[in-house]
C-alpha cells in the first residue's frame, strides 16, 4: 500500500475544494462523512486530483487526524 504524504496544497484543498457530484455535492472534502469515504475505498477512488484528495481524507479520518486538518480550515 502506498503511503499518503500530504503537502500543504493538499491540506488546503481538503478544506476548500467541494465535492463536485453525488449525494454530498457542494460539501468540502474534509466535511464528507466517513462512511461515504469508506464506500469509495471499497469501490475505488476516482482517478486524478479528486481521488487523491478523497483517499487522503479517508486516511486522515481513519487515523484520527481530522482535528489537525480542521485547524487549517479555521485559519
Amino acid at each position: 500500500m502506498d503511503e499518503v504524504k500530504p503537502d500543504n496544497s493538499q491540506l488546503i484543498d481538503l478544506v476548500t475544494m467541494k465535492m463536485p457530484f453525488g449525494k454530498y455535492q457542494g460539501r468540502t472534502i474534509i466535511d464528507l462523512p466517513e462512511p461515504y469515504l469508506v464506500w469509495f475505498k471499497q469501490k475505488g477512488f476516482p482517478k486524478g486530483k479528486l481521488g487523491d484528495l478523497l483517499a487522503l481524507c479517508y486516511e486522515i479520518k481513519l487515523n484520527g487526524l481530522e482535528g489537525m486538518v480542521r485547524k487549517v480550515k479555521d485559519l
